[in-house]
């Protein structure tokens, strides 16, 4: 193999590595799609544990792509894989490979995993990664990512019109009635809006969005200058494909996209383009989320830390102390003004905890190829991240130093993390139900236990019940963001308390019964809730079969058979069902 400093052989080995990642990238590219796009087959076969299987290898396939092109691109350039210089070279060869496609900021967050790899780079190296700004803009397609649908005389005949465009190989169950129902749901929501224009145009994302149960058409409805969200969800029912919700508020939409649900499969061929389209139906959401929420996570995860690096130069702020109880396993800090929370895992872990470093890592890795039922956050997990050390508070700082050695170094100018997880900040539980209006309260103690009950389904059971371990995002919805503790439902042995047959195995301090390692006596919990006085009863009254073994032997036999339960990303109320009558 000719030497790096021989031009011509650089300018070779440059481009040998260049086309070897290119390569990999449209072996991703091409495979992602192939399993994409099975999402509609899974649907209509009602092929649900199909559909899981898929969401599990197309997690997957990134990573390992990624891991087989770092050996590729190491045999390609020898003992020059370390050439800064050539990995210059590289970089401007591969942008010229990727300029054209649709999907380049896809391709060079994968160019970026590789360098990473390879480099093992702390924070950004702008030489040899890709930034966000890098390269000329992409140009829209010649057609656009969403199909337009004329006003008709009324809404239920466009509505009609919209459910035939997307029809599957298998029918509706009742065409008819669906687009009746759902129109005068939404008639009634634009009565109720101030401006008084009518709907002149539907337009709708032409790809459909899988996940779960179900498939979603997502768009908007333009009413003169005013828009307004729109997403049909459908579900395959015993008799056909049904229009099972019609949501029109960003708020219901954004929780369909919410971080606590798995990632959608929808073919699209320009993601920026669809994501700037989905912008302007939930504007709240940032671009790192909806990237995420397409299946896009690594990118996403990109797109996310230069939100983070951007806030940090525009608004001067520094980490604090995240609010909340300290625990036991994680360091947690954040910045006042971005929803982000980020979390460390401290070097050792004091009594009670008896877990490790690698089996928290691997509880994260369980959720994140998990059903997370809109009820488990997600989080992205770093490596070798750098950010000022001047922008993290005295307090943050005495924590890492002294709590999480292993994982931070802390320098004059810079904090240079080896290991974090990010997520979305949300208010811990505890916190939410002592400061919020009784009514409030009530709520969020009744969403507890669905989200108990949520997360049984899918097998997970959290382990630590403490409120603090749960929170609440913005919408009103309860999530658990802890997982240090948690399991499947299947691994436990729920087991009903026995009953004393003396006054002294009744009065005595220690079990006088044997208690396996798994075992788990679902009548015990109560206290560990820490809910007192009316928010108490209201728990008991609506959740009480939550403590007894009953329910989680239910759960068990269910998850063993096979069955996978509908949790849907709206309210029951806003199921359509409940309009057949």
């Amino acid at each position: 193999m000719a030497q790096p400093d021989d031009p011509s052989a650089t300018g070779a080995l440059a481009a040998a590595g260049a086309d070897a990642i290119a390569a990999s990238f449209e072996a991703y590219h091409d495979e992602r799609a192939r399993i994409t796009a099975r999402a509609r087959a899974r649907f209509e076969a009602k092929d649900w544990a199909g559909g899981q299987a898929d969401a599990r290898e197309r997690l997957d396939l990134r990573d390992w792509l990624v891991n087989a092109c770092v050996g590729t691109v190491r045999a390609e350039l020898g003992a020059a894989v370390h050439d800064h210089g050539l990995w210059r070279g590289m970089k401007e060869l591969y942008e010229a490979r990727v300029a054209a496609r649709p999907d380049r900021e896809i391709a060079q967050s994968f160019f970026n995993s590789v360098t990473r790899r390879v480099f093992v780079t702390v924070g950004v190296d702008p030489a040899i990664e890709f930034l966000a700004a890098d390269g000329p803009a992409v140009r829209e397609g010649p057609v656009p990512v969403y199909g337009s649908f004329r006003r008709e005389v009324t809404t239920e005949a466009l509505l009609r019109t919209i459910l035939r465009a997307y029809a599957f190989s298998v029918p509706y169950e009742d065409l008819e009635r669906d687009a009746r129902i759902a129109a005068v749901e939404l008639d009634a929501h634009l009565r109720e809006l101030d401006d008084g224009q009518p709907i002149e145009t539907v337009e709708l994302a032409k790809a459909v969005f899988y996940r779960g149960k179900g498939a979603y058409l997502v768009g908007r409805l333009r009413r003169g200058r005013f828009t307004t969200p729109l997403v049909l969800a459908l579900v395959h029912g015993a008799r056909g494909v049904v229009l099972d919700a019609i949501l029109f508020t960003a708020e219901d939409i954004s929780i369909v996209f919410s971080f606590t649900r798995s990632y959608f499969h929808v073919e699209v061929e320009r993601p920026r383009e669809l994501v700037a389209f989905l912008s302007t139906l939930i504007p709240l959401k940032r671009v790192s989320e909806l990237y995420i929420a397409l299946g896009f996570n690594k990118h996403g995860k990109t797109e996310l830390y230069r939100e983070i690096a951007r806030h940090i130069a525009e608004t001067g702020e520094s980490f604090v102390p995240a609010r909340g109880d300290k625990g036991l396993v994680m360091s947690v800090f954040t910045l006042p003004g971005l929803d982000v929370v980020f979390k460390v895992i401290k070097d050792e872990f004091k009594p009670p905890k008896q877990t490790t470093r690698r089996e928290v890592m691997d509880k994260y890795r369980h959720v994140f190829r998990h059903d997370r039922a809109g009820r488990l956050v997600d989080a992205q997990e770093y490596e070798h991240l750098a950010f000022p050390a001047d922008r993290f508070s005295p307090e943050v700082l005495r924590e890492l130093r002294e709590e999480c050695a292993g994982s931070v170094e802390i320098g004059p100018r810079e904090v240079a993390v080896r290991h974090l997880y990010a997520e979305r900040r949300v208010t811990p539980l505890n916190l939410f139900i002592r400061e919020a209006d009784e009514w409030t309260a009530r709520q969020a103690v009744l969403d507890f236990g669905r989200a108990l009950k949520d997360l049984s389904a899918t097998n997970t059971f959290p382990g630590d019940l403490l409120l603090k371990n749960f929170g609440v995002t913005r919408h009103g919805r309860v999530i658990f963001y802890d997982y240090d503790e948690l399991t499947r439902v299947t691994d436990c042995v729920f087991r009903d308390l026995p009953t004393a047959s003396g006054d002294d195995e009744e009065m005595s301090g220690e079990p006088w019964f044997y208690v396996g390692e798994d075992d788990i006596f679902p009548e015990e919990l109560l206290p560990f809730l820490g809910l007192t006085g009316r928010l108490r009863e209201v728990f008991l009254h609506a959740h009480g079969d939550l403590l007894t073994g009953r329910y989680w032997r239910g759960i068990q036999e269910r998850i063993r058979e096979g069955e996978i339960v509908d949790i849907y990303p709206y309210r029951e109320e806003q199921r359509l069902v409940h309009g057949y009558a």
